[in-house]
């Protein structure tokens, strides 16, 4: 496991594992229930990520931007005297492995919530027994609709996949592209996005102009390049991420250079982008936070800050801001909760977020199974895998 105030070098969490799990077991021991935390005691929030395997570099960037906040939140004192505890295990962007780390956590009665857990198959997993039990569910890192779960419990901040679709689309027919056409992957995430852009294809009246799907391995992505080539696309949503976008992109250069491509925001990833080279530039990407560049955004001058402070031995991303910014709400909601915590409390306190300006984000929640952030901008990948607006 890993916590907000450790090293985060994945051998350090194995090595930690279980004794970590022994000071959790200690403190439910002493007697502090899960449903309230008294003043001056630590909120312990657990984590299940994929901070190793094929997605590990969106977990690692995901994790460390919570992380950044919640030392940066520490350092200051916490909120309402309490310290913040992010309790992390890796699961490797495995199902069953995820499962059982949220098994864990719902077992020990020290862990007051579950924060940013990753990935739309593994929320997928988790949902049934996290709805279940109560216990608050904060931002979990996936945009698909399965997730906006009319539970109370659990409370989305990223704009959804079907979201970003939309925009793109939306997009696409203001510059006068008809035929799009569409590559998803042969999973649960790639099914919404492929819902989502073609709902907002109908409603836009534009022509269909073929579809393929990619298995996560990507072994089949030249033949899906060559089958959406054939039907006449005037551009191509991708809805993919990993291995399988390098493998569609590469092939799609290949097979038709200057076809112009649009992408989700979980296909940013430095990993991604790195292994592309200068087959990204000119990619399109929708994302759900701003450019952690862009210096003259409050939230960003504020993560770039925490970051340094961090001493995070990466670059600031889309991804490092999402998880800090996600950060950044649950604090919110934990100092509007008072002195009196307990889940009821900080889900009223989340809940109520109206209209709430981190600086440049908004973040205004209205009911269950709706994010409470609507935020999206289109950018571009540069030269250097550099995103440009």
């Amino acid at each position: 496991m890993l916590s907000a105030h450790t090293p985060h070098a994945p051998s350090l969490i194995r090595r930690r594992t279980w004794l970590q799990a022994a000071a959790c077991g200690a403190a439910s021991a002493a007697g502090l229930p899960a449903w309230a935390q008294d003043a001056g005691s630590v909120v312990r929030l657990g984590q299940s990520i994929a901070l190793t395997g094929p997605l590990g570099d969106l977990g690692q960037a995901m994790h460390q931007g919570a992380r950044a906040c919640f030392e940066a939140v520490n350092a200051r004192g916490g909120v309402q005297g309490r310290k913040i505890d992010l309790v992390t295990q890796d699961d490797g962007y495995d199902v069953k492995r995820a499962v059982a780390n949220v098994d864990g956590f719902l077992a020990n009665n020290s862990i007051f919530g579950l924060f940013n857990c990753m990935g739309t198959p593994m929320v997928e997993a988790m949902l049934p027994k996290v709805t279940a039990s109560g216990i608050p569910f904060i931002a979990p890192f996936t945009g698909a609709l399965l997730a906006r779960t009319k539970a109370r419990n659990v409370f989305n901040v990223r704009a959804s996949y079907p979201d970003e679709a939309e925009q793109l689309v939306q997009h696409l027919a203001t510059i006068g592209i008809k035929r799009i056409g569409i590559a998803y992957q042969n999973n649960t995430f790639g099914k919404e996005v492929f819902d989502g852009a073609r709902l907002a294809m109908e409603r836009h009246r534009l022509g269909d102009a073929g579809v393929a799907t990619v298995e996560s391995s990507g072994a089949d992505a030249a033949a899906a390049v060559t089958k959406l080539l054939a039907s006449g696309p005037e551009a191509v949503l991708l809805g993919l991420a990993g291995k399988p976008t390098v493998d569609f992109v590469k092939a799609m250069r290949q097979q038709r250079k200057g076809m112009p491509m649009y992408a989700l925001s979980i296909m940013g990833s430095a990993a991604t982008l790195q292994a592309l080279g200068d087959d990204a530039v000119g990619i399109a990407v929708s994302q759900v936070v701003p450019l952690p560049t862009a210096t003259g955004v409050p939230v960003v001058r504020d993560f770039l800050q925490a970051w340094k402070q961090a001493d995070v031995k990466l670059e600031p991303s889309h991804l490092a801001l999402e998880g800090y910014i996600n950060a950044r709400v649950l604090v919110e909601g934990l100092r509007r909760a008072g002195p009196q915590l307990t889940r009821d409390t900080l889900l009223d306190a989340l809940w109520s977020l109206k209209r709430l300006d981190l600086g440049g984000f908004e973040v205004n929640a209205s009911e269950p199974g709706r994010s409470a952030s609507r935020f999206i901008e289109l950018t571009m990948v540069g030269r250097g895998g550099r995103f440009i607006r």
